[in-house]
């Protein structure tokens, strides 16, 4: 009797080990695009308050947040980033050509890898001083306009390409004309800063500029952070669909042994507490169900698809390529 409690003593005291064996504190580093800081301050503790209860790991989510070009840059110059959450593919395209993901790592998660969408909006100042409501009033002589740096910055290439296409369907898709209602655009901002929450702050707290250019989620930041009272937005007509991707960067996470907990990371995006975090901070989620729940906050516009403009890949390598459209328009 004594040698059998003993031996349940035993197994007892084995398996609690084994538990502790198995629970880890788990580090990962998101690299992601300027205007995502509010909502992944807020997914991150969600996420580690599930995979705790999932499989009693601590995970912590440090973030590195910049323009999207240059975030990406930052991770092939060897920040090790375990995920990456960026605006385009075309910046996670550059990965996979240094063999750091698979070339089909946008197959590897449902819709296209991208677990929301958004689109491009204007903030502009309360009461719409200088009437600005499409955008065909942004090349208006005098205009000062607020847009991140294409170079830079991949919610700048959502701009410009939004306002290429408004070009093109208003003039019979002649690029010509696109060009020079781009050109005329460029040459009302004011400044072009890296990211776009630099660019909310040189309009919002700086105080340079009649229109911001700017995510729709961070156009709704601006009224909650700097004051539905000072600023509006007003959405265009038209504009472009934009789907920020996101991927495991797996030759890092190999490295880290933290390849689970980044998959599962990415994958909560596509659940239905990630889904309702991404709508409470104004992106526009793909699940059904929660895009009904918050419809009314998104108002409804003519959005054309980066795929109806040639990809990611084509327009990369003709707008914003050294010496390509962008830097001849801008006199670079």
């Amino acid at each position: 009797m004594k040698n059998r409690l003993f031996g349940l003593i035993a197994v007892t005291l084995l398996t609690a080990a084994a538990s502790k064996t198995f629970a880890a504190d788990v580090t990962l580093l998101n690299v992601s695009y300027d205007p995502t800081r509010e909502f992944y301050k807020e997914y991150n503790q969600a996420f580690a308050k599930y995979w705790k209860g999932k499989a009693g790991d601590n995970v912590t989510v440090n973030q590195s947040h910049g323009g999207g070009g240059k975030q990406a840059r930052a991770v092939l110059d060897g920040l090790e980033a375990d995920v990456v959450t960026l605006a385009i593919s075309a910046d996670i395209d550059q990965l996979a050509r240094r063999n750091l993901i698979p070339e089909n790592w946008q197959s590897q998660l449902p819709n296209n890898s991208a677990p929301y969408t958004s689109t491009i909006v204007f903030v502009v100042r309360k009461g719409n001083p200088q009437h600005v409501k499409d955008w065909s009033d942004l090349i208006k002589p005098g205009l000062s306009v607020v847009t991140p740096n294409p170079k830079t910055s991949g919610g700048a290439r959502w701009n410009y390409m939004a306002a290429w296409a408004y070009a093109l369907k208003h003039n019979n898709n002649s690029e010509e004309a696109a060009k020079d209602f781009v050109g005329k655009l460029f040459k009302n901002t004011s400044v072009l800063d890296t990211g776009a929450r630099g660019s909310t702050t040189t309009f919002a707290e700086r105080d340079i500029g009649d229109v911001l250019i700017t995510w729709e989620n961070e156009a709704y930041l601006v009224l909650k952070e700097f004051g539905a009272d000072k600023y509006e937005v007003v959405t265009p007509s038209f504009s472009i669909l934009a789907e920020p991707p996101v991927t495991v960067v797996e030759d890092v996470a190999r490295k880290h042994g933290t390849t689970e907990v980044a998959t599962e990371y990415l994958k909560y995006l596509y659940g239905k507490e990630g889904q309702e975090i991404i709508a409470k901070n104004f992106y526009r989620p793909i699940d059904k169900e929660v895009a009904a729940k918050y419809a009314k906050q998104f108002p409804a516009l003519e959005l054309v698809t980066i795929a109806q403009l040639g990809g990611w890949p084509e327009n990369q390598a003709k707008h914003f390529a050294d010496d390509g459209i962008f830097d001849k328009i801008y006199g670079r």
